[in-house]
């Protein structure tokens, strides 16, 4: 209890002054703030009292661990991979919030609470001296193979009150560097070939840096296996570095030897390609899986398949780069993993080559492919929340792995929801009721690609797609047909470079009814107000086309995997839509509409430009802590025969993936405020999107992650719609529009999906340009301020 009384009397002295200070200045922050700061005393009480007890006599637990470099040039943290062991973590980098929890508990383990709190929580890390020796010993040897051959390390650890604190003094010297690099092989032919076909990366006056050998030891060997040469391996080079007496610069060569283990004529034999067989075993639930086989020779390929074949010969040839006849080569049999692996119906593939004889300079190749279960279906069941409003859907998806027996994947879904709506006077109906038809044909080729060398180059497919979408909301019925074909490629040379090209995509919107109550307030009249809102309530035809791409430095499929690793991705989008025919109707001289819009069928067509930039980047401090920033930039301009750009296209703020301080669609455009909350979602949209965010990233105990988020941003239009008052972007004001939110999030993070919980507080409130209600972070309010989001996945 001493101990308690301490730390209390301790952490008063400490925030007394700020506290009063605040008080005189602002009371509300400090009654806003107490319970937080009560809290986190609290955590940080019973995780420093209350440890010890855990651990076993004569033992010490572990508190802290830091590294010091005595050298600039050499950072720390970079090492902090090779400590073996670290002390319990921190919250937010700062308190032991998760061993305070297990020190919660008692230390008798039968009974089930002490064991629920032990599993959730962190036991305390016991001391290990020979786990420091080791991670001195790996500190030591990654500063020499960055050429600091005489480093060394230093640890100092302190004990007391049987805590002990940990730390690693780096001490690196002076830095080796190559002042000759020679190259020795013991075969001509090897030398020539390398020399013929590359060019060496080592050179004088490089530093000594082992990762750089070994990078350069893998590329000549990469390459000497592109060129027919199977035995080799790594082992086949070496380096002798020789020092010089009071110099730091090494006489370094490379050695090109074969092992002693293997003849010199097997280990420099050059191999061609001999008969190449494929294996197809279809699924074991097919009807066919017992029945005879057939050999076929099919384009210099040995088939051999179930009578019933499930794919043509053609996809065999076309995804299997080895080729009878030809010089081994590494990369032919890397693209054939690829290829096959690619297609839906293939479940998996195998190379293998059969180790010839000494003398033999012929490799005989099998090819194994196991095919997937041609016919699959699936159901999903899933909750929706849509600003308070809950409901159900559920889908279900046929999908078919080889339609016409060319790897082609045709699935089939429907989808069906439902939503109860509140706060909806004036209407019949207060329910939402929606369902969808989606089918889609990817093709495993891309158009335009004939060549086997152009298909080695790049890797993709077609798709189409054909969409139909109904939803039966209190307001309105509306209804959506949606065409599409593209085509998604990437160069195999840049696997992180994703790229997508929307060759045609057709958009049919139809209102089949819309409420006289929705129509009598605010569809009826030429009200200006409601220009945008009526825009939105039309029929409309969109024919478009666009390109995109994404870019991940860490070749991820998505941007949530870039959590915790120092990878960055970027997104970029362009679309235009209505230009053809656009031009059509002035070449045509088709009359116009009052309005000035063309039509076809009787429908106005939409015709715009959007441009969309999307960046995010994560930076790993520790293991358990990271960074993530986040940056997007959109615009969609209207021209021609339109004057908005389509609902579908707008962009909204807010949300849990905008500025989390408030519900989604109640920020913006601009510094309007939303009046009417039947019309909001509509209003409250616009053309022009920035969005700017930093997160702090911390795991605390068991599957649950905590994060510290600012985010700022805001929606505008280019235009001046006198429905949204202050919603133009304007140069001279909009940097005074940027609102700015802050806020605390939790994560359960069950490895397969990610739950999250964010609670966003208002900072800089745009709708007030200036006096106290523009700064809520200094006037807080929760009933005013305060948004709570739920989502799957995290924000970027």
């Amino acid at each position: 209890m001493n101990c308690y009384l301490q730390i209390l009397l301790q952490s008063y002295k400490e925030f007394r002054g700020i506290l009063v200070s605040l008080h005189l200045i602002c009371p509300k922050i400090v009654k806003f703030y107490l319970r937080l700061l009560i809290s986190i005393a609290i955590s940080a009480i019973f995780v420093a009292c209350s440890p010890t007890r855990f651990v076993p006599e004569g033992e010490t637990m572990l508190s802290s661990v830091k590294i010091n470099s005595d050298n600039p040039q050499i950072s720390a943290g970079d090492y902090r991979i090779y400590v073996r062991q670290e002390a319990n973590s921190k919250w937010l980098n700062t308190l032991k919030v998760s061993l305070g929890i297990f020190c919660m508990s008692g230390t008798d383990t039968t009974k089930r609470f002490n064991r629920f709190v032990h599993r959730i929580g962190e036991a305390p890390v016991i001391y290990d001296e020979k786990l420091a020796t080791y991670s001195k010993n790996a500190m030591e040897a990654a500063m020499r193979s960055q050429g600091y051959l005489q480093a060394r390390v230093v640890t100092d650890t302190v004990v007391k009150k049987r805590r002990a604190k940990l730390q690693y003094n780096m001490q690196s010297g002076r830095r080796y560097y190559v002042k000759h690099v020679t190259y020795d092989y013991d075969n001509d032919t090897i030398r020539q070939e390398v020399e013929r076909g590359m060019k060496y990366n080592l050179r004088d006056g490089m530093p000594l840096d082992m990762v750089q050998l070994d990078e350069e030891r893998t590329r000549i060997i990469k390459f000497l296996r592109t060129r027919g040469y199977y035995n080799l391996t790594p082992e086949y080079i070496s380096f002798d570095a020789d020092t010089i007496q009071h110099e730091l610069g090494i006489m370094l060569t490379l050695k090109f030897r074969a092992p002693a283990n293997i003849s010199r004529e097997m280990a420099y034999q050059q191999y061609r390609l001999g008969e190449v067989r494929v294996h197809e075993e279809p699924s074991p639930r097919d009807d066919d899986a017992m029945e005879g086989r057939d050999t076929t020779l099919y384009n210099r390929l040995l088939l051999i398949q179930p009578r019933k074949s499930h794919l043509r010969n053609r996809v065999y040839r076309r995804e299997i780069f080895i080729h009878q006849d030809s010089l081994y080569n590494e990369q032919a049999t890397k693209l054939t993993y690829q290829g096959l692996n690619a297609l839906p119906i293939v479940n998996y593939a195998t190379v293998r080559y059969v180790t010839p004889h000494e003398g033999d300079s012929l490799l005989n190749v099998d090819v194994n492919v196991n095919l997937n279960q041609l016919n699959s279906a699936s159901f999903d069941l899933e909750g929706t929340n849509t600003a308070g409003d809950l409901g159900g859907a559920a889908s279900l998806t046929y999908t078919n792995r080889n339609l016409f027996r060319g790897a082609e994947q045709f699935s089939v879904k429907l989808r069906g929801a439902y939503e109860a709506i509140h706060h909806l006077e004036g209407y019949q109906s207060q329910n939402y009721l929606e369902y969808s038809a989606e089918g889609t044909l990817r093709l495993p080729t891309m158009p335009l690609v004939f060549s086997d060398e152009r298909h080695a180059r790049l890797k993709g497919n077609s798709e189409l797609s054909l969409l139909y979408n109904s939803q039966d909301r209190p307001e309105f019925h509306r209804r959506l047909l949606t065409g599409t074909w593209s085509v998604n490629w990437v160069k195999r040379s840049l696997p992180n470079f994703r790229n997508r090209l929307d060759i045609l995509s057709l958009n049919y919107v139809f209102m089949p009814w819309i409420s006289e109550t929705f129509t009598k307030d605010y569809l009826e009249g030429d009200d200006p107000r409601y220009a945008v809102l009526r825009y939105s309530y039309e029929n409309l035809f969109i024919m478009k086309t666009g390109y995109s791409f994404v870019y991940n430095s860490l070749n991820l499929q998505s941007a949530t995997s870039l959590n915790k690793t120092n990878g960055y991705q970027v997104k970029f989008n362009v679309e235009t839509a209505g230009n053809v025919l656009y031009g059509i109707s002035k070449m045509a001289h088709l009359k116009q509409r009052e309005d000035g819009q063309y039509e076809l069928f009787n429908i106005p067509y939409s015709q715009y430009g959007k441009i969309d930039f999307d960046f995010s980047k994560s930076v790993l401090i520790d293991e358990r802590n990271s960074m993530a920033f986040h940056a997007a930039f959109g615009l969609a301009v209207p021209y021609g025969n339109s004057t908005i750009v389509p609902y579908e296209k707008r962009y909204f703020a807010g949300g849990a993936n905008s500025v989390r301080g408030w519900s989604v669609r109640q920020l913006g455009p601009g510094s309007y405020r939303g009046q009417d909350g039947n019309i909001d979602f509509i209003n409250q949209t616009g053309n022009l999107k920035l969005d700017f965010s930093a997160e702090y990233r911390s795991c605390l105990f068991w599957k649950i992650e905590g994060a510290a988020f600012i985010d700022a941003g805001n929606i505008w239009n280019t235009r001046n719609y006198a429905d949204q008052p202050g919603g133009q972007f304007r140069w001279n004001t909009f940097y005074k529009q940027i609102a700015v939110a802050y806020g605390l999030g939790i994560r359960f993070n069950f490895n397969f999906f990610i739950l999250r919980f964010d609670a966003g507080m208002k900072a800089i409130d745009p709708v007030v340009l200036s006096g106290r209600d523009h700064w809520p972070i200094i006037h807080p309010n929760l009933r005013r301020d305060f948004a709570f989001h739920f989502a799957v996945g995290l924000p970027f």
